[in-house]
């Protein structure tokens, strides 16, 4: 049975908690928060759990294997060092950190000290993302072109990031497991639309090898609610509207082919393919659930996470580039 104690019970941290406690190889021993109406909410629903108001007494009172982080972006790299330094296992929110270099640090933590650190990535653990993951190894999609996001609703406005940092990490996550190319670049544009400065609408742009292309449309501006993510082949094309309750997935058996021709007035010859489109049955396991079963199988076998510290890494190069890249105007900046 695996000790596991949460900080941070606000937004994201109550659907924590809730499939901890479910879970038959976990044992929710403690939830902190600084908040007393929150721990309030929490006691009642997990009387049998340790409510705490401060980290220091989260780990004085408990006997903890593993430690949940469900709090702003700001906190995260402190908060996952000390548990990694006092030898936990670390379920992290996303983003991982707010900088390159203490994501880095966090990921080599965990592997010198053979930790498991996971990252929040849910999306990669949905039925919907793991059907399509399972139509491209199978080559259903042929050669990948494109990846376009739309991810806007109106709110959820952030205090310490921007929309970028919201948002984006889901659809870049999803990316990471679904095209695992090399990034070679990233562009963004976007608007603040208000006073206080931080972008609320952007564009991003991340550039793959092989000419491969990623657009993600995020804002929290946008009077309608759409999550809706469009991946390109050679072969076949597919739609996974998020906000869809049965059908999320959509494969379109439609395309272009290119021919060369001889004659100079035309010199590229386009046929368009229609085909059929079809709705495949997907996992309806809640992710949540899954990627805590996924987090207990690997603190007790020792692999590593699907959304382990390295996945964590990747979304946080895009994400300061693109901060970079807004500074500029939309220029790319060149990823290493």
């Amino acid at each position: 049975m695996i000790n596991v104690g949460l900080i941070g019970y606000g937004y994201w941290g109550p659907n924590l908690a809730r499939n901890f406690n479910l879970n038959p190889g976990m044992n929710l021993v403690s939830i902190c928060d600084f908040a007393p109406d929150r721990l309030k909410k929490a006691a009642a629903l997990y009387p049998q759990t340790n409510m705490v108001d401060t980290v220091d007494d989260f780990y004085k009172k408990n006997h903890l294997d593993a430690v949940a982080i469900a709090t702003p972006v700001s906190a995260h790299y402190q908060l996952a060092k000390q548990a990694l330094d006092a030898g936990k296992h670390v379920w992290l929110e996303k983003p991982m950190t707010d900088n390159v270099d203490q994501a880095e640090e966090l990921n080599e933590l965990a592997l010198s000290g053979n930790l498991t650190l996971l990252l929040d990535h849910t999306f990669v653990y949905t039925g919907a993302v793991r059907k399509i993951k399972q139509l491209i190894d199978k080559g259903e999609l042929g050669q990948l072109m494109y990846y376009d996001s739309t991810r806007v609703n109106l709110g959820l406005f952030q205090q310490d990031v921007d929309v970028i940092w919201d948002l984006a990490p889901h659809d870049i996550s999803i990316l990471d497991y679904l095209m695992p190319m090399k990034k070679v670049a990233v562009s963004a544009t976007g608007s603040s639309c208000f006073a206080n400065g931080h972008i609320a609408k952007s564009i991003l742009t991340i550039y793959m090898g092989d000419g491969v292309i990623a657009h993600i449309n995020t804002s929290w501006v946008s009077p309608v609610k759409i999550r809706q993510t469009l991946i390109g082949g050679s072969s076949k094309m597919v739609l996974y509207d998020d906000n869809e309750p049965s059908e999320k997935i959509k494969v379109y058996d439609k395309g272009v082919d290119v021919f060369e021709t001889k004659e100079d007035l035309y010199r590229l010859n386009v046929q368009y393919r229609v085909g059929d489109m079809w709705a495949p049955k997907i996992d309806s396991l809640e992710a949540l659930a899954l990627e805590t079963e996924h987090f207990v199988d690997c603190i007790n076998s020792g692999k590593q996470p699907l959304t382990g510290g390295e996945a964590g890494l990747e979304v946080v190069k895009v994400l300061v580039a693109s901060k970079e890249s807004l500074t500029k105007r939309g220029a790319p900046v060149e990823l290493s």
